[in-house]
């Protein structure tokens, strides 16, 4: 009988339903680092969204088989290690096609209008004091005619392109940073960075991705730019990215990860109070559909694995 524990169950809020196998299933609304091992020990398959399984953790568990992650990313997983132990990982990729792409547009219209800044001018009754019957203080920009830039170019990422489409904005797709040509329908990353009024990152985080947009990239963006992130938050230096917005060097940014999550330690960008400046707290993945879709997938890549034909695997 298999053993499956699910390390962080709180990350998802929709029901899930129990494989069709004889197992035993412990649920765990969260786990805490000094926690992972014990809980670990029993288990032949794990479940997990963002708890971190490292060597440390990843050697002690003498039943471990199979990882399922309860995402599509997985930088919290030693891949590496993993393979060596014959511990198979397997994530769902594709089940945020419409909630991440929509969460981006959300954003992105929400900051091209100045909506945060506008809210906030009612609920300081400014509007109500104008002599003038509209409050006109910011600017208000269309999307249409815009350049949106796109690093990274997986299925969210043309999700998003889609979505730009449709409402007339012109589309760059970046090359891999540092290479010296662009491939057919791409364009050269720092020319993206150099041309797009929007940019919007689509991209794992790994060792090659890690501080991807710093000081100096940022430095090669338009002074009126968006910066977009819902992919992973070491993609951006987020000291440079608070420095940019506080010196109006850049137009502003949506932030749907940090570096830190939960930030209980703080961070620069959620101490900014910027009406530029729009940070939700990871939920660019977590519409109901999209959830109910990454719950059933989940399952059917347990089932696959005990059957003997894995699916999704990452490892």
């Amino acid at each position: 009988m298999q053993t499956i524990v699910f390390l962080d169950r709180g990350t998802i809020t929709v029901p899930m339903r129990r494989p069709n196998f004889a197992h035993e299933w412990i649920d765990h609304d969260r786990t805490a680092p000094d926690e992972t091992v014990e809980r670990l020990l029993s288990a032949t398959i794990t479940l997990t969204n963002k708890v971190p399984l490292r060597e440390p953790e990843l050697s002690a568990p003498p039943k471990l088989k199979c990882i399922a992650l309860t995402a599509t990313g997985y930088d919290n997983v030693d891949i590496a290690f993993c393979r060596k132990r014959g511990i198979a990982v397997a994530n769902v990729p594709g089940y945020a096609k419409n909630s991440v792409p929509e969460h981006v547009l959300m954003l992105l219209l929400a900051l091209r209008r100045n909506l945060p800044a506008y809210r906030d001018a009612v609920r300081a009754g400014r509007w109500q004091q104008s002599s003038q019957p509209i409050l006109n203080e910011l600017p208000v920009e269309d999307l249409r005619g815009s350049t949106l830039g796109l690093i990274g170019y997986g299925d969210l990422a043309k999700g998003v392109e889609k979505l730009a489409r449709a409402f007339g904005m012109e589309i760059l797709v970046a090359e891999r940073q540092g290479a010296a040509a662009a491939r057919a329908g791409r364009t050269l990353f720092e020319d993206v960075l150099r041309r797009s009024d929007v940019i919007s990152l689509h991209v794992p985080l790994t060792e090659e991705t890690r501080g991807l947009i710093g000081a100096k990239e940022l430095a090669m963006m338009k002074r009126t730019a968006l910066l977009l992130n819902t992919a992973r938050g070491g993609l951006i230096d987020e000291a440079a990215l608070a420095e940019a917005l506080k010196s109006g060097r850049l137009g502003g940014a949506g932030m749907d990860m940090l570096s830190q999550e939960p930030p209980r330690d703080g961070n620069p960008l959620i101490d900014l109070r910027l009406p530029n400046l729009i940070v939700t707290p990871h939920i660019a993945w977590a519409s109901r559909q999209a959830q109910e879709l990454l719950a059933e997938e989940v399952i059917q890549n347990i089932e696959a694995f005990v059957a003997g034909k894995p699916r999704n695997l990452v490892s």
